[in-house]
């Protein structure tokens, strides 16, 4: 054995020296040398002492995804239960209100008839065009102009533009848009036979064969009503009109409105497949309610001869307009209220703006001579004077800062009071109504407080919208020429149904009974109900409202009175002529005149009151007893007739009218 140790070869060299000799067991080969790639060498020392690189423990993370997840599942949880418990309620009624469409049920509008239930305004079957705008999605529809496509069809059909159109198709968000309210069922006919040729034609190019789609799968029906006029024009003015919403525009349609509308009810319908579908039970449904019909105490024949005998006299004298009112004297009870020109409520296309209302309640106009017929009431009633009383009238009178006159040029009259209503005599009247105070301001005073009794100055109790109550100037704020005028009618206003109660409290004894235009309503039950009774004021006595009577029988009967056209063979006629200065609206000062005629019959057991006036006649005469006188006639006749009254069969008193001034 060597004395010394030999020295370790390095590491990692070879040499073939290190073999182990021949016949020596050999020990453990040493581990060759990792092979260079050209890399860096890994520091270290000995093989022996070179350590491992370990990956770190997996745990935290495990443990921060499971806490994430943790948290996530937690959110869910937490919404889930707010959702399910907290917010149920209120997400319940989220899908209820978007699973179900609710739409209006209409209720059907009662019916305006007249007196003996003939229907003036009613109601018949109609359809609301409606539409699904969804249904008209690229989506739903397949077709990508679907909108423009399916208002073109319809506008011809429902008169309503096709952009119109367009734009309600195109509310993706709503489910439910009216195109047209109110149509007739044949409108609803062409839509539904168009919507089958269009969902046929899309079979029929469908390539792989199937139910086609129309274009107009997404339009449908309501069932509505409609409003009807079946006597077109016939007293269009006193009922009015009922607008695009199916509520009252005008007349009694707008008065009456709640009474005659009812209650609207609703139906809900349960959606399914993007389709509005009733099924049995998805629908819920509150009924309508339908409106009370209104009986009035209008009389249809009536009206008829008055807005006929009015139309023709308008159009012949080439007038603005005209207007007649025929009423029971015994009840306040209006049987015709016509005016002229009129319109057709059921078709307002036509119609002019500014004639859509009632001018016979609505017009404020100086009546004229028909208001002497107060003064003499004044007169007679305070004493001043009586029917024989005589009056001598010049032809000209000159009082304040103003010379007046008749209407005619004449020679001093020698009249009786009689005669001065008789003839009509301005002059006369100033001179009679100055006999009712001392003073000229007293005198105005009692007058005014007659002409206040008559009505003049209020509304007529009608409550008609949109009714005048005229003008009348408390005595105090007279002009001096109002001082004068007033008494022959001019510088005061009234309005046509005023100035027939005037006549109607004479002939009822000298009480006035409010008007009226409604008798009672029906109930959707069957039930009438009739109208309060009217209220009434004693305007004067019965001696003098006969005595008036009288007088004015001079009027028609006289040989010298002014209103002979309007005598009815067999019946004693009371009236009363009128001429009047004419304020132009547009001008605000007189041009033209107002033509009337007022006066009730049988004289001495009175029935029936007409007043018809005319307003700026241009052709022909322009005097009241020229061209209201006739109308008054034909209507009082046919009323008379109508109502089947009697003639009494007495003969007229026949009161002077002229005295002999060397008597």
């Amino acid at each position: 054995m060597p004395s010394h140790q030999e020295p370790r070869p390095r590491h990692g060299a070879r040499d073939r020296d290190t073999a182990p000799p021949r016949g020596r067991v050999p020990g453990p080969a040493p581990r060759p040398a990792p092979r260079r790639t050209g890399g860096p060498q890994r520091p270290g020392g000995p093989r022996g002492d070179t350590k491992h690189l370990r990956l770190g423990s997996p745990r935290p993370r495990l443990r921060l995804v499971g806490f994430g997840l943790t948290l996530v599942m937690l959110a869910f949880v937490v919404r889930l239960l707010q959702v399910q418990a907290v917010d149920a309620e209120a997400y319940a009624a989220k899908a209820e209100k978007s699973r179900y469409l609710s739409v209006r049920l209409a209720a059907e509008r009662g019916d305006i008839t007249d007196r003996a239930g003939i229907a003036l305004a009613t109601s018949v079957d109609a359809y609301d065009i409606t539409a699904d705008p969804k249904m008209f999605t690229p989506e739903e529809s397949k077709v990508g102009n679907a909108p423009e496509q399916a208002a073109a069809l319809l506008s011809p059909i429902l008169k309503v533009p096709a952009p119109e159109l367009v734009k309600k198709l195109r509310t993706p968000k709503s489910r439910y848009t009216v195109l047209a309210r109110r149509q007739t069922p044949q409108v609803w006919n062409q839509i539904k036979d168009l919507r089958s040729v269009f969902a046929e034609k899309a079979r029929d190019n469908k390539p792989e064969g199937g139910p086609g789609v129309s274009v107009l799968a997404g339009v449908f029906q309501e069932p509505s009503s409609r409003r009807v006029y079946p006597n077109g024009e016939l007293a269009a003015g006193v009922l009015g009109y009922v607008n695009a919403s199916g509520r009252g525009g005008g007349g009694l349609e707008s008065m009456l409105d709640q009474q005659l509308a009812g209650q609207d009810g609703e139906v809900t319908y349960a959606q399914s497949g993007g389709r509005r579908v009733p099924t049995a039970g998805g629908t819920r449904e509150t009924p309508a309610v339908p409106g009370s019909d209104i009986e009035l105490t209008i009389d249809r024949d009536i009206q008829w001869a008055a807005q006929k005998a009015i139309s023709d006299q308008v159009a012949k004298s080439r007038a603005d307009r005209g207007y007649v009112v025929v009423q029971d004297t015994r009840t306040g009870e209006i049987l015709a209220m016509a005016n002229a020109p009129g319109f057709d409520p059921g078709d307002l296309s036509r119609a002019d703006p500014a004639g859509l209302g009632n001018a016979a309640l609505q017009d404020a106009y100086e009546p004229g001579s028909t208001a002497k017929v107060i003064s003499m009431a004044a007169v007679l009633e305070e004493g001043a004077a009586t029917p024989d009383t005589h009056v001598v009238v010049p032809n000209r009178l000159h009082r304040g800062d103003r010379l007046f006159k008749d209407d005619i040029d004449h020679p001093t009259w020698y009249l009786t009071l009689n005669g001065v209503l008789a003839k009509s005599s301005n002059i006369g009247t100033i001179l009679a109504t100055g006999q009712l105070g001392k003073t000229q301001p007293e005198a105005n005073r009692v007058l005014h407080s007659y002409l206040r009794k008559f009505g003049l100055g209020s509304p007529t109790g009608l409550r008609y919208p949109g009714e005048t109550s005229g003008i009348l100037a408390p005595p105090a704020k007279w002009s001096t020429s109002q001082q004068y005028t007033i008494p022959f009618g001019q510088g005061l206003s009234l309005n046509a149904v005023q100035a027939a109660s005037v006549y109607s409290t004479v002939a009822n004894g000298g009480v006035r009974i409010d008007p009226t235009l409604v008798r009672g309503t029906k109930g959707p039950d069957g039930r009438f109900t009739a109208a309060p009774a009217p209220g009434k004021t004693r305007v004067v006595s019965e001696r003098t409202a006969t005595t008036l009577a009288k007088m004015l029988e001079s009027v028609v009967g006289d040989e010298e009175g002014t209103g002979t056209k309007a005598r009815i063979p067999g019946y004693r006629v009371a009236g009363k002529t009128g001429t009047a200065n004419r304020v132009d609206p547009e001008l605000g000062r007189y041009r033209g005149y107002t033509s009337s005629f007022a006066g009730f019959a049988p004289s001495d057991k009175p029935r029936i009151t007409v007043y018809c006036a005319i307003q700026n006649p241009t052709r022909g005469s322009y005097f009241g007893g020229q061209i209201c006188g006739p109308i008054y006639q034909k209507v009082m006749a046919f009323a008379l007739k109508t109502l089947q009254v009697p003639p009494t069969g007495a003969e007229p008193a026949g009161l002077p009218v002229t005295f002999d001034p060397g008597d």
